[in-house]
């Protein structure tokens, strides 16, 4: 499918919520429910045919307040707890990820998005330190176009469909056409019209559109109050910035800085990592057809990847 190396990275809870709402409940044979586990999986073995990846790694976010929580105590704070039916789902697909021998990555302070975007900045700043060729191709896997923000020649973004929407993948060009913005412009956008599914508030009235319509002009949120900051000191008006628009800004400049804060990836979480460790056909295959199995997930061991042993049959006989 690509011409150079391909890391899958995948957003472990985007992608448990996502599956775990989008399929209606489904039982193994010990009753327990598994419609998340199920729809996972199927996701993420889809994804290994599709991209035939050369490493494979999970991310998971860590249950304890994040560095974010600090700053700001109501982020995320609408959220409802998670559903009890999907609880006991997590370590079940985290063991399914231990017998596929995938990677998993989870830090206390820190959220997936911020492991995602440590590796895929080092991995495109200094692939050599991670055992990396320096054309390796990045691609992320989740359901949250925050992560849009972290989209550049080596790092692209696939959100799985479901119901009629097709499968995606962004490039810089697709996020530009997606959101109306450059990747480069994610986290200021949302430091405008702010984020309701993670409680950022921006800048209270300022929508999609203005917010789009600012950052066409400015580019960035700095330039933006560099001016604003000019028009309050001098108690004119712009050809934009003017009426209640210019009097919002002015009002919540600390909202919107804060909220940039808040919505912008850390790419500097530190990580200990070698791709050698991600290698995709480095487990026992008999082990996952076992565990497959047991949760009565038949349809999906078909869709298991090659192991150690049929790479290197297949190696010897083409």
């Amino acid at each position: 499918m690509f011409d150079r190396p391909v890391f899958l990275l995948y957003d472990g809870h985007a992608l448990i919520y996502r599956a775990f709402y989008a399929l209606p409940n489904l039982s193994d044979p010990q009753g327990r429910v598994v419609n998340a586990v199920y729809g996972f999986l199927r996701v993420f073995l889809n994804s290994l045919h599709d991209f035939e990846p050369n490493y494979v790694a999970v991310t998971f976010d860590h249950p304890k307040p994040t560095f974010r929580h600090k700053q700001f105590k109501d982020y995320k704070a609408h959220r409802p707890e998670m559903p009890d039916d999907l609880k006991p789902q997590i370590p079940l697909i985290k063991q399914a990820m231990k017998v596929l021998n995938v990677p998993q990555f989870e830090l206390e302070g820190y959220e997936a998005d911020d492991l995602i975007g440590s590796l895929s900045r080092q991995l495109d700043e200094d692939p050599a330190s991670l055992g990396a060729s320096e054309d390796l191709l990045t691609v992320i896997v989740t359901g949250d176009k925050d992560i849009f923000q972290l989209v550049d020649h080596n790092t692209h973004v696939w959100i799985p469909g479901r119901r009629r929407v097709p499968d995606k993948e962004y490039d810089r060009q697709a996020v530009i056409e997606k959101m109306k913005v450059t990747p480069e412009q994610i986290v200021d956008l949302k430091a405008l019209m702010g984020d309701s599914s993670d409680n950022i508030p921006g800048v209270r009235g300022i929508g999609p559109k203005t917010a789009v319509k600012l950052l066409s002009k400015f580019e960035t949120l700095e330039n933006l109050y560099k001016k604003v900051d000019q028009l309050a000191e001098s108690g004119s008006k712009g050809e934009l910035l003017k009426g209640s628009l210019l009097k919002k800004l002015i009002k919540e400049k600390e909202t919107a800085f804060l909220s940039q804060e808040l919505a912008r990836i850390d790419t500097a979480v530190p990580l200990d990592i070698n791709l050698n460790q991600c290698k995709l056909d480095a487990y026992d295959k008999e082990e996952a057809v076992e565990f497959l199995r047991k949760l009565d997930f038949k349809s999906l061991v078909q869709l298991l990847p090659c192991d150690e042993f049929e790479t290197k049959v297949q190696e010897a006989l083409f």
